[in-house]
C-alpha cells in the first residue's frame, strides 16, 4: 500500500493507494461522526464495491444517477435534501464512493450541506484516482460549461483502491489515461507500462504537492489544467450543443494536449521536436488526437473564453522554456489557426 499526502496545515489529509484500500474507511472519519451517508451509483453498487464497506458507525446508502448526466444542481439539490431527511447533521460524514462524477458531486454537496460536513472520498475508477478525488476541487456543470459551479473542500481522506480497476470498461480506462498522459509533462510522471498502483501513485505524488502550494488555484495549480482548456469546451459542447458527440473526459483531455502543444509551437514556446514527444505520450496511452465531426473553430472558442482559468481574455496552459504554465492574452486567431490546422471549421 502507498500512503501519500496532501500538505494543507491543519486541512492535510492522507491518500492511500492500493488493493483493498476502500476497507480503510472506517480510519479516517471524523471523532464526531455519529452516523454517515453513502453516495455511490448503481454500477458501482452493482460491481460490488459498496459491500463490507464498513464506516464503523451506522451508516445509509443513496444513488446518483450515472454519467456526466448527473453533474448538476438538480441533482445536488435531491442528495442535500436526502441529507437533510437522513438526519446527517455537520458532525457527520458524508462517504462518496465511484468515479470522479460521484466525487465531484457529493464533494459539493458535502461542502455546501450545513456549510460544510465531512466527507471521505473512495476512488474506484482511474481518473478519480490520479485526479478527480484528490484537492478539494468539487462541482457541477451547467448548460454553458463544464464546473462551473462548485467550492474547494477538502476530504478527510482519499482511498484510491487499485482492486476496483478490474471491472472499469475500455472507456473508463481511457479517460483516467488522459489524465496520466497530462501528468508526463508535469513532473516525474509515470509510464504505460509500470504497474498501474505506480502510475497512480505517481500522479497522486505530483498532484498532491502542485495542490500543496497552491490549495485554490491562484498560480501554479493552474498547471493541472494542462490539455483541459479545450476538453471542457468539447464536453461543454458535447452537453448543450452536440449530443451526438461520443467524448470522454480523458479523450478530450488528449485532445487538448495535443492542442496546447500545437498551439505552443505557433507562439513559438516549443519545437517541433517537443510537438512529436506529446504525440508518442499520447499514443503510448492508446488515446485520441483527432477533433470530433463537423468540430467549428468559432463554437469551440466560446465555450474556451468560458473557461475558469480566463479573466476577461483567453487564457492557457501551455508548454514552454520554462515548462508548462499559465499563458493570458493568447490571440483569438492563433487559437482559431490552430484548431482548423487540426480539421476543424473555421
Amino acid at each position: 500500500m502507498h500512503a501519500l499526502s496532501v500538505d494543507l496545515a491543519e486541512r492535510s489529509y492522507p491518500v492511500l493507494v492500493g488493493p483493498g484500500a476502500r476497507h480503510e474507511v472506517g480510519r479516517f472519519l471524523p471523532p464526531s461522526a455519529k452516523s454517515a451517508l453513502i453516495v455511490t451509483q448503481e454500477a458501482i453498487k452493482r460491481a460490488g464495491w459498496v459491500d463490507g464497506l464498513n464506516p464503523g458507525v451506522p451508516s445509509e446508502l443513496f444513488l446518483i444517477p450515472d454519467g456526466e448526466d448527473a453533474k448538476t444542481l438538480a441533482t445536488v439539490e435531491t442528495l442535500t435534501r436526502h441529507f437533510a431527511n437522513a438526519g446527517l447533521t455537520r458532525a457527520d460524514v458524508v462517504i462518496a464512493v465511484g468515479g470522479g462524477v460521484v466525487t465531484d458531486v457529493a464533494g459539493f454537496a458535502a461542502a455546501t450541506f450545513h456549510r460544510g460536513t465531512a466527507y471521505v472520498n473512495v476512488a474506484t475508477s482511474l481518473l478519480a484516482q490520479v485526479d478527480a478525488a484528490i484537492g478539494g476541487k468539487t462541482g457541477v456543470n451547467l448548460p454553458e460549461g463544464k464546473n462551473l459551479v462548485g467550492a474547494f473542500w477538502q476530504p478527510n481522506a482519499v482511498l484510491c483502491d487499485t482492486e476496483t480497476l478490474a471491472t472499469l470498461p475500455p472507456r473508463e480506462w481511457a479517460c483516467g489515461r488522459g489524465e496520466v498522459a497530462k501528468y508526463a509533462f508535469l513532473g516525474d510522471a509515470p509510464t504505460a507500462d509500470q504497474p498501474i498502483e505506480e502510475q497512480v501513485a505517481r500522479c497522486v505524488g505530483i498532484k498532491a504537492a502542485v495542490v500543496a502550494d497552491d490549495e485554490r488555484e491562484g498560480g501554479r495549480r493552474m498547471i493541472l489544467n494542462y490539455g483541459h482548456t479545450l476538453a471542457h469546451a468539447l464536453e461543454g459542447a458535447a452537453l448543450s450543443e452536440h449530443h451526438e458527440w461520443d467524448v470522454r473526459h480523458g479523450e478530450a483531455v488528449a485532445i487538448g494536449l495535443l492542442f496546447a502543444a500545437l498551439l505552443a509551437r505557433r507562439l513559438g514556446r516549443i519545437d517541433e521536436a517537443r510537438v512529436e514527444e506529446h504525440r508518442r505520450v499520447i499514443g503510448s496511452f492508446e488515446l485520441p488526437t483527432e477533433l470530433p465531426p463537423d468540430a467549428d473553430a468559432g463554437e469551440l472558442l466560446e465555450f474556451m473564453a468560458r473557461d475558469k482559468k480566463a479573466q476577461q481574455d483567453l487564457t492557457f496552459v501551455l508548454d514552454g522554456p520554462n515548462g508548462v504554465e499559465p499563458v493570458r492574452g493568447v490571440a483569438a486567431p492563433d487559437v482559431v489557426a490552430t484548431l482548423a490546422a487540426m480539421g476543424a471549421r473555421r
